[in-house]
């Protein structure tokens, strides 16, 4: 992620996978796509490549909780200032803001059976 995001734009997206090492093999035979290596359950996806930036983490299939859907990311400026804005549209934090490489971010209920995330440096 080395451009400068939109404030609030999807920037991002994230694919559940049983099976990492299968995943990597699969996209990078069939579309071409370059990956990188973030430990055993983490690979990620270029925009070059891809078209967007995305990655693929360890999960099972039939999770609850949506979390074997891909999930959108979007990209915050100001990562407190939009979760206040969520909040205070009436959605709900789902997942704690957690430090990553490369930055921070969080996951939301919008209220209406959708869960996204949004990142920020």
């Amino acid at each position: 992620m080395t451009q400068p995001a939109q404030h609030h734009g999807i920037n991002y997206i994230e694919f559940a996978s049983t099976d990492i090492e299968r995943s990597k093999r699969f996209y990078e035979k069939v579309f071409g796509w370059n990956f990188q290596d973030f430990g055993p359950d983490y690979i990620s996806i270029d925009k070059t490549s891809a078209g967007i930036d995305g990655g693929f983490r360890k999960g099972e299939i039939g999770e609850s909780s949506g979390k074997s859907a891909p999930l959108i990311v979007l990209y915050s400026q100001d990562l407190k200032a939009t979760e206040a804005a969520i909040l205070q549209a009436g959605g709900e934090i789902v997942v704690a803001t957690f430090e990553f490489p490369g930055g921070r971010r969080f996951h939301f209920s919008d209220g209406a059976g959708n869960v996204l995330a949004v990142w920020s440096e």
